[in-house]
C-alpha cells in the first residue's frame, strides 16, 4: 500500500486498537481463476510479537479454505471515510488553489493463512468471538445458551482460519498535510455533514477515535 510519510501510523499499539475497533475485514486471496475477497469478522490476538495473529472462520462451503491454506493473504480493515470539500478550507479564499479529496483510515495485514477444522478449536474461537461482541450488551448471549446438538452441528459447517501477521500497514489520511486553519474547518465541515467518526480522527491527528 502506498503510504506518504505524513499519513503513516507507526504505532503498533494504535494499529491494534484500530483493528479491534473495526474487526469486520476483507480477506483477499488468490484463487486459481484470480483474486477473491471475502468479508468476515476477525479477532486479534497480540501474540506473537510484534504484530500478532488474526483468527476467524468461514463457511465450509466456501472454497477459500481449500485453495488458500498455507498461502500468503491480505486482510483489509476499513475505518471511517469521508469526502472532503475544498469549500471547507480556510485557504480557499486566500489562493483558490484547492481541490476535493477523500479522507480515510485503513489497515492492511499480511501473512500466511492456516486452516483449522478441529471442533474444540472452532468452539473456543466462537466463544471468544461472541463473548467479546456481546460484552457491552445488557443481556449478553453465550454459546452455552444454545442447545449443544445445535452448536455441534454448526461446527460441522464452518472452518477456522488463522493468519500470523508478518507485515502490518496503517494509513490514516486525515488532512495532516493541510494547514491548521484548514484542518479546523475540515473538522467543522465533517461534523456538519454527519461524519462524526472522521471528524474525531482528524481532530485527534490520526489516533483511533474509539480508543
Amino acid at each position: 500500500m502506498y503510504i506518504p510519510k505524513h499519513f503513516e501510523q507507526p504505532s503498533i499499539e494504535s494499529t491494534h486498537e484500530f483493528v479491534e475497533a473495526y474487526p469486520f475485514a476483507t480477506l483477499v486471496t488468490l484463487r486459481p481463476d484470480g483474486l477473491c475477497g471475502d468479508q468476515i469478522p476477525m479477532q486479534l490476538n497480540k501474540a506473537p510479537q510484534p504484530y500478532g495473529t488474526l483468527v476467524g472462520h468461514v463457511a465450509r462451503a466456501n472454497p477459500v479454505w481449500q485453495f488458500a491454506d498455507g498461502k500468503e493473504v491480505l486482510v483489509i480493515f476499513s475505518g471511517p471515510n469521508a469526502y472532503i470539500s475544498p469549500s471547507w478550507y480556510a485557504s480557499k479564499s486566500a489562493t483558490g488553489k484547492v481541490v476535493p479529496t477523500w479522507n480515510y483510515a485503513v489497515v492492511h495485514a499480511h501473512g500466511k493463512l492456516r486452516v483449522f477444522t478441529d471442533p474444540q478449536w472452532l468452539k473456543s474461537h466462537l466463544e471468544e468471538l461472541t463473548d467479546r461482541h456481546e460484552s457491552n450488551l445488557t443481556s449478553p448471549w453465550s454459546i452455552s445458551d444454545a442447545p449443544t446438538e445445535f452448536i455441534e452441528n454448526l461446527l460441522d459447517h464452518i472452518v477456522g482460519v488463522e493468519i500470523v501477521i508478518s507485515r502490518l500497514e496503517d494509513k490514516r489520511k486525515l488532512s495532516q498535510n493541510r494547514p491548521q486553519a484548514d484542518r479546523e474547518r475540515v473538522i467543522a465541515g465533517l461534523r456538519g455533514s454527519g461524519s462524526h467518526d472522521m471528524a474525531e480522527l482528524v481532530e485527534k491527528g490520526g489516533t483511533n477515535a474509539r480508543s
